[in-house]
């Protein structure tokens, strides 16, 4: 079996990241790449370390040039994916990795990102533990619309749900402080994203609770079982091309020991393919998931000051976009879930 592929995007970043993981799946084959300014040019002239799909050249991102496909990639800035995808059939399995899908708050999207609301989609982190029992996973086996989480959003979720769920840390008072690499940002041309401005720099943005995946969080932690989650959250820009490395803490529930709280994350993480918890007293990097879907999470409980500390690495670029997208497909689509992805990252 074959499965015919589109890619909107495929100029960007977390375009041409779902194209270098498509381009290893054994059961979908990229047919169709679109984008907007570099549409007419050959897929190589933009991305040129693509070399399996030098056949393809870039057509304009019409909802005409989308069709007729069995998936859907979309990998847009927000307010442009929900342009597309009501014009798409219902048959085509469309997977959104921009933010436009994401939110189940109309008020929210209103208050962060503004402009029309689209609705929410079927969530694409299949890890996410739900309260009550159960993970996301479920809500995407058959799903024929997904919308894949942010990159930071994942980070801290995956870093923080398991010990809500259980009941072992707070909702209220979560900080959370990311080192994130540029590629974040995607390609577009700016002053702090150039090699000068931030070699041997490091600056934080969006302060203040400002970041548009602040809302995405409170919704997840909320959906694992926290009520009244408060989270102050801070990415920083480091000179590293690609990679998240968030550090998450929340305060101890009262009574519970730090052997509860690792075991609330071993049972939640037990037989997860793509999320490892680290051994006790080991803490991951960055270099260590590049290239690969993979989220490596270190824990520890800072008993002084009663904090669950949660450091988790992820490849924002894999894990945080392109790599979760294929994996939901692979679960919308009832294949293995692993198929065409690697745990296995990419050193020195």
């Amino acid at each position: 079996m074959s499965l015919s592929v589109a890619v909107a995007g495929a100029s960007g970043y977390a375009g041409g990241e779902v194209l270098r993981l498509l381009a290893a799946h054994p059961e979908f084959t990229v047919t169709t790449v679109t984008a907007h300014s570099n549409a007419g040019q050959p897929l190589l002239a933009v991305q040129p370390h693509l070399r399996s799909l030098s056949h393809l050249t870039l057509v304009d991102t019409t909802p005409e040039n989308l069709a007729g496909h069995d998936i859907v990639f979309l990998a847009l800035p927000h307010g442009k994916s929900g342009e597309i995808t009501s014009k798409l059939g219902d048959d085509t399995l469309v997977i959104d990795c921009g933010a436009d899908h994401r939110l189940v708050s109309e008020a929210d999207w209103a208050d962060f990102y503004g402009g029309d609301y689209f609705g929410a989609w079927p969530y694409g982190l299949p890890e996410l533990v739900l309260a009550g029992g159960g993970r996301q996973r479920a809500a995407l086996v058959g799903a024929r619309r997904i919308a894949v989480p942010g990159c930071n959003v994942t980070a801290i979720s995956l870093g923080l749900a398991p010990g809500i769920r259980a009941g072992v840390i707070e909702p209220e008072d979560i900080v959370a402080v990311l080192a994130v690499g540029p590629s974040g940002a995607g390609k577009s041309l700016r002053t702090d994203l150039l090699a000068s401005e931030m070699l041997g720099s490091a600056s934080a943005y969006a302060v203040g609770g400002s970041h548009r995946h602040t809302p995405e969080i409170r919704q997840n932690l909320a959906a694992a079982g926290g009520v009244g989650v408060t989270i102050s959250f801070t990415p920083m820009l480091v000179p590293m091309s690609r990679g998240i490395l968030a550090t998450s803490t929340a305060r101890l529930a009262p009574g519970v020991s730090p052997t509860d709280v690792r075991s609330a994350f071993e049972i939640a993480y037990a037989d997860e393919p793509f999320v490892h918890l680290l051994p006790a007293g080991q803490f991951p990097r960055t270099a260590d998931t590049l290239g690969a879907n993979t989220a490596l999470i270190g824990l520890a409980v800072d008993e002084v000051a009663r904090r669950v500390v949660t450091v988790t690495a992820l490849d924002n670029l894999v894990k945080g976009t392109a790599g979760a997208a294929i994996q939901s497909a692979n679960i919308a689509l009832g294949l293995p879930e692993q198929l065409g992805l690697t745990t296995n990252g990419v050193a020195p």
